[in-house]
This record gives structure tokens, C-alpha cells and sequence, in this order.
């Protein structure tokens, strides 16, 4: 059993200037780029990276029919549907998520994005990575890199009207009831 933990508003905006940084450096003077939050936790993340780098292009993929485990965590009632703001074909396509676990996540974006068309590139920002990857994804820009068990879940708090509320908790998972 983990002693929860939590990270504060400051270390997560802290975060969000490194990747705002890393990502600025490398798509300077880049024309079509489109951020993607991933539904639900890359949303707001999205939307923030968004607005500090004052790209037009920002909007949300919804992966509920994509995901493996569906027949388990059934489509949740209140989610963002897929709002591609721009053609996706030849663009670059970055996909923005709170947390890095798995990759099954990230595996489920891609298929919901390629529904939509054939990017020439598509990149990876997360706020948080705790490694223990099941498939062969990196995330091309990290906030922070956690190492977390995998007994422990990291619950992300980004509140859209109030950044100082902003919080992560890193708690015990409760045992599946299976």
C-alpha cells in the first residue's frame, strides 16, 4: 500500500511551461498543426497548450469506440465528443493526454484520428509519464516523469476557470471487483 502523495498547482503549471517551451522550439514557424486533447483528461491540458501558444488549431478526440476495454468501463455519460478544428490530411497532428501509462490510451487516439484522415506526422505531449508501457509508445514531450507503481493511480485535477485549483494526487488503487 502507497502513502498518497500530491503534487500542487505550481508544480503542475511548472509542468505546463516545460512543454509549452519544448513544443514552441520545435514547431517555430510551422504552419498546420493541430493539438488534440485526448477525452477526458487531455482536454483542458489541451486547450491551455492551446491558448500559451496561440494556435487557432485545438480541439478533442473522443476514443469511447476504440478502446479495448470497453466491455469493462462502459462510455461514460458525460464526454467530449471528436472536434477536429482543421483537415488532418498532410498536417502534424499532436495528441495531448494528462497521463502516460500503458499507451492503450494513446493506441485508441490513433485509431480514432486516422478514422479522420492520414497526418504527414503525429506527436505526443502528456503532462505526467509513469512509464510501465504494455506497448511500444513515447511521449515526444513530457511535463514530468513519475515513477509511480502500478498498484497506484495518478488522478489529475486541471479545473478549466480556476488553475490555482489545480492538483495531482497519487493514491492506492482499489482492488478490481471482479
Amino acid at each position: 500500500m502507497c502513502a498518497a502523495q500530491s503534487l500542487t498547482a505550481a508544480e503542475i503549471h511548472a509542468a505546463v511551461d516545460r512543454l509549452v517551451r519544448a513544443i514552441s522550439e520545435r514547431h517555430r514557424g510551422e504552419n498546420k498543426v493541430i493539438l488534440l486533447g485526448i477525452a477526458n483528461g487531455g482536454v483542458t491540458l489541451a486547450r491551455r497548450l492551446g491558448a500559451r501558444l496561440n494556435w487557432k488549431h485545438v480541439g478533442t478526440l473522443d476514443i469511447s469506440f476504440h478502446r479495448d476495454d470497453i466491455g469493462r468501463n462502459p462510455i461514460p455519460k458525460e464526454f467530449a465528443p471528436t472536434i477536429i478544428p482543421a483537415d488532418v490530411n498532410g498536417a502534424v497532428v499532436l495528441l495531448v493526454d494528462d497521463v502516460l501509462f500503458s499507451g492503450r490510451t494513446v493506441k485508441a487516439a490513433l485509431d480514432e484520428l486516422f478514422d479522420h484522415g492520414r497526418p504527414a506526422r503525429v506527436e505526443l505531449a502528456v503532462l505526467i509519464d509513469r512509464g510501465s508501457r504494455k506497448l511500444p509508445i513515447a511521449a515526444d514531450f513530457v511535463g514530468l516523469s513519475l515513477h509511480v507503481g502500478d498498484e497506484e493511480k495518478i488522478n489529475v485535477i486541471l479545473d478549466p476557470a480556476r488553475p490555482a485549483n489545480d492538483a495531482v494526487h497519487i493514491t492506492a488503487k482499489k482492488p478490481d471487483a471482479r
